[in-house]
């Protein structure tokens, strides 16, 4: 059996010694495998599939990890990882003490920089750049970025940054006219235009050909226009934009041709200063139904190769799929209800709304604080938005909820989807710090809804209020429930005792409910009498209730899926201490103060207590009892 050309490389400087024939074949390998465990343990697909031929060039002319190649996202690094030395962990990819999904800085000296949001990388890169010039050092800075991530504002003010300090940098742009849905927006306009006319790059290259054949001074003339501003090189340059910030710029370049690739770059290196270099590619390259629906295969589960049919998972209706439906019943009874969201309409469930109401939905692209600050407007001119961004995406409009909305008492509502553990894409994107950063916010409506009914009457009720409101829910099953056929005006900071006790209460949130009333039934079975209530808001708190088993109970739970600090147990903790309830004893279960890592959802949820049986163990310690649990022991 002949060995495969994947397993004789074990770091970038083994693919120099390849044959052109030999990289053919390791682009084919390279697909492979990638395809083989992404199918097993899900990931991004379309995205590394479509960087396999670029990922081989940057490390063919660059010399990582001496040269800084720094992934936008990360989450298109699986073929970079494969070709530093991570080949035999590979399998791991995006499990629990595996490999990251995404770059990260402890996992490779190869990752100079970790990874997981967009529009990073040239802002990092120029930050290598200036410490590289501060400490004399001569080493390459690569910021490789996708055309969806140059939407976001922060890839410009680095942009406009770099051009002003004339840094030695190349930003490789991969053009692949996708973020995760289709990109919109001028820009996204802009490079097509440059991707699509060949008449531009063929007019500019006969030009500077047919100057430099003048006899003597062809060559001087042809520089001189090159340096020239005048109209002649707005019409013919493709790169224009870039060029006006600073950058020198290379392309559009076949993205799957690696020997163009390497020539580019090593003319990027020669040239100095900012360079960036435009290459197009292809979403989902060499694998059939990804090619035909890299939206679809962007981010996957387990699925079928060889029909690309994901693989059967358990029954039910996920948080999304009851917002979405939701959302469409909504637009039909208010006629100012917007739909926005930041190059996620799939994946938030705001899709069938688009399409359903196309007039009223807006998607901004990779910018979120465009489109807080958006909805403030049309708040502000008398509509009702509803802005539906995942929660670890929704951490870089801080500023704007505050500033826009919140100082001047919008009305706009935020899903926040995701919320709470999300799994195997790690810390990068658990979404377990948005009570948090929302409920300290002066004005400010949190909910969090049990299961699909209690979300269709928390969207309603937001959207009736005349100030900004949270909603925030998981990536998740929605627990079975019976759905009412038209939604209900919630009291505001009323929450609902489901279960009564007298021993102890469990106050859950979200989605922690249901597991608080499986735990109620156990405590019964083993001699305990739990109260079991669903808050529903963390912001207003019930304070009634919250007093009232602070004076006739005494012993509480509190069970989130946030972070402990400043979450949804801090909050009564305050209350407590402002209401000089002293005696009351309390324990709290969330997320304690680190960066949870990567793992399958219920994998995490039991590790950190945030369970049946997390909150049967939390009770017996609070009560100083031993827990026998009769359950076990009857079976």
């Amino acid at each position: 059996m002949v060995e495969k050309i994947l397993h004789k490389v074990n770091s970038p400087k083994d693919l120099k010694g390849l044959s052109y024939i030999e990289l053919l074949q390791l682009t084919q390998e390279l697909r492979e495998e990638i395809l083989s465990v992404v199918s097993t343990n899900g990931g991004h697909l379309a995205p590394n599939l479509g960087v396999i031929e670029l990922t081989i060039a940057l490390h063919l002319t660059f010399d990582s990890p001496r040269d800084k190649i720094i992934w936008d996202v990360g989450h298109q690094s699986y073929v970079h990882k494969l070709l530093t030395g991570r080949r035999e962990l590979f399998s791991t990819l995006r499990q629990l003490n595996g490999l990251c999904g995404f770059t990260k800085r402890q996992e490779s000296p190869h990752d100079p920089f970790g990874a997981g949001h967009s529009s990073t990388s040239i802002s990092s890169a120029l930050g290598f750049a200036k410490a590289r010039d501060l400490n004399k050092e001569d080493h390459q800075v690569i910021a490789v970025i996708g055309d969806g991530s140059m939407t976001g504002g922060m890839a410009f003010e680095a942009l406009n940054y770099a051009g002003h300090a004339k840094s030695d940098i190349i930003v490789v742009l991969n053009d692949n006219e996708m973020s995760i849905a289709h990109n919109v927006g001028a820009l996204a306009a802009y490079l097509a235009r440059v991707r699509t006319d060949p008449t531009l790059q063929k007019v500019r290259n006969d030009l500077q050909q047919a100057l430099e054949k003048i006899p003597a001074i062809g060559k001087t003339v042809a520089k001189a226009v090159e340096r020239g501003k005048g109209s002649l090189k707005y019409l013919i340059v493709p790169g224009m934009l870039f060029e006006e910030l600073g950058f020198t710029y290379f392309g559009p370049i076949d993205g799957h041709n690696i020997w163009s690739m390497t020539r580019a770059f090593q003319d990027a290196k020669k040239r100095g200063g900012p360079v960036l270099v435009h290459v197009i590619t292809q979403k989902g390259k060499g694998y059939s139904p990804a090619e035909k629906d890299p939206e679809r295969f962007h981010g996957v589960g387990p699925f079928s190769i060889e029909t690309g049919e994901k693989l059967s998972s358990s029954s039910g209706i996920t948080y999304t799929q009851y917002f979405s439906k939701f959302m469409v019943d909504l637009g039909s009874r208010e006629e100012k209800v917007l739909g926005i969201t930041a190059a996620m309409s799939d994946g938030t469930g705001l899709d069938k709304f688009a399409s359903a109401f196309p007039d009223r939905f807006i998607d901004v692209g990779i910018a979120e604080q465009n489109a807080v600050t958006m909805s403030a407007g049309l708040a502000a001119s008398g509509f009702k938005p509803v802005v539906s961004i995942y929660s670890t995406f929704l951490q870089r409009a801080y500023d704007q909820i505050v500033h826009d909305v919140s100082l001047q008492g919008l009305p706009v509502t935020f899903t926040v989807d995701r919320a709470g553990i999300v799994g195997e894409d790690g810390p990068t994107h658990h979404g377990v710090f948005d009570i948090a950063y929302s409920r300290h916010i002066p004005g400010m409506v949190v909910m969090a809804p049990k299961d699909g009914n209690e979300l269709q009457h928390m969207l309603y009720t937001a959207v009736s209020l005349d100030s900004p409101a949270f909603i925030r829910y998981p990536r998740d099953k929605a627990p079975d429930s019976h759905i009412d056929p038209e939604p209900m005006l919630l009291e505001i900071g009323r929450g609902e005792v489901l279960s009564e006790g007298n021993d102890v209460a469990i106050i859950a949130l979200g989605t922690m409910v249901y597991p608080s009333l499986q735990a109620g039934i156990e405590l019964r079975r083993n001699g305990v009498n739990a109260m079991v209530v669903n808050a529903r808001f963390v912001k207003p708190l019930d304070e009634e209730l919250i007093e009232w088993i602070a004076h006739n109970i005494k012993k509480m739970i509190i069970i989130e899926e946030h972070s402990l600090q400043g979450g949804f147990g801090s909050a009564i903790l305050e209350f407590l201490e402002e209401a000089n309830l002293e005696e009351v004893h309390v324990k709290r279960i969330g997320i304690p103060d680190i960066f949870i890592e990567q793992g399958p959802r219920n994998v995490l949820l039991e590790k950190y207590g945030l369970s049946t049986e997390g909150i049967i163990q939390a009770v017996f310690e609070l009560l100083n009892r031993e827990y026998t649990n009769k359950k076990a022991r009857r079976g």
